[in-house]
């Protein structure tokens, strides 16, 4: 397995230290914690209280307060539900002793049913496109001092259709694109590594379809940013090391808050996760 993406791993398997307490670690960042990592090791604390039998099918949270890199999340799981085919589990990450997320995920045993789901939108194949990766160490010889590479390569991403970074103002579309991820290496076959990474990269790129319609990226020193809300739902097994088209949306901006939709498709064309996400976009006006 690849250094970073094992490096990776490290930090979102959480560490138990009690039946329902849990210990978080993060990587080195200039400021805060990104959400998707808090997201990911809630949803792997309380899928290590729940029987193997039940896989988590969907996850609400709310971002409450900034993370702190420098210093350890602790992970408080509340089984809140032991159902007859259910179990729900509520999860509530502090710092300091303030609760800086919280989340409720729902666990449910697999039953017969009615089927159905959306087509699989078209798409370039994966190998075709440039990855994020190839893209900005481009940028960066390029545009030097404008532009940094990527300092870590756990999570390969080839945009489908890439937003001009440097003249965002040329650039504006419709609010909808797509993103073929994946990542960079073999998971073993374990259903709690695949849907915590998942989860993890389920807070990727929203925002940014949230700005294509504005001449603005998140490259704007001007534009404060965040998640303020996250739901997942997964639908079906899935494999976070096999490419998935993160097929996005979003229907409505207002009050410094885009919502964002998102669905990853398999290479199969099956639906296998469902994302819903609430950000804050707040432009700092100057005095």
């Amino acid at each position: 397995m690849p250094a970073d993406l094992e490096k990776l791993l490290t930090y979102l398997q959480v560490e138990q230290i009690d039946k329902y307490l849990f210990i978080g670690r993060s990587p080195k960042r200039p400021a805060r914690v990104f959400g998707g990592q808090v997201l990911a090791q809630a949803l792997n604390a309380a899928i290590r209280t729940v029987d193997e039998e039940r896989q988590a099918h969907s996850m609400h949270a709310y971002f409450l307060r900034p993370g702190d890199p420098s210093k350890q999340i602790v992970y408080e799981v509340d089984p809140i539900r032991n159902g007859r085919t259910f179990t729900t589990r509520r999860v509530v990450a502090k710092q300091n002793g303030r609760a800086i997320f919280n989340t409720s995920v729902s666990f449910h045993e697999h039953e017969q049913g009615l089927e159905h789901q959306f087509t699989a939108p078209q798409a370039p194949d994966p190998e075709s496109l440039e990855s994020d990766r190839e893209y900005w160490e481009r940028m960066a010889q390029e545009h030097p001092g404008q532009f940094r590479p990527l300092s870590t390569w756990a999570i390969d991403r080839r945009p489908v259709n890439r937003r001009d970074y440097l003249e965002p103002e040329n650039d504006i579309s419709e609010p909808a694109t797509a993103v073929w991820m994946r990542a960079v290496g073999e998971l073993e076959d374990n259903p709690i590594a695949h849907q915590t990474l998942l989860a993890y990269m389920s807070d990727m790129t929203l925002l940014g379809v949230a700005l294509r319609p504005h001449p603005i990226t998140t490259h704007d020193q001007n534009l404060m940013f965040a998640s303020l809300d996250h739901a997942l739902w997964f639908h079906q097994p899935l494999r976070s090391d096999e490419w998935l088209l993160y097929d996005q949306d979003s229907p409505v901006a207002l009050s410094a808050r885009g919502f964002t939709r998102g669905c990853f498709y398999n290479q199969q064309g099956a639906l296998v996760a469902s994302v819903a996400q609430e950000v804050l976009m707040r432009q700092r006006r100057s005095l």
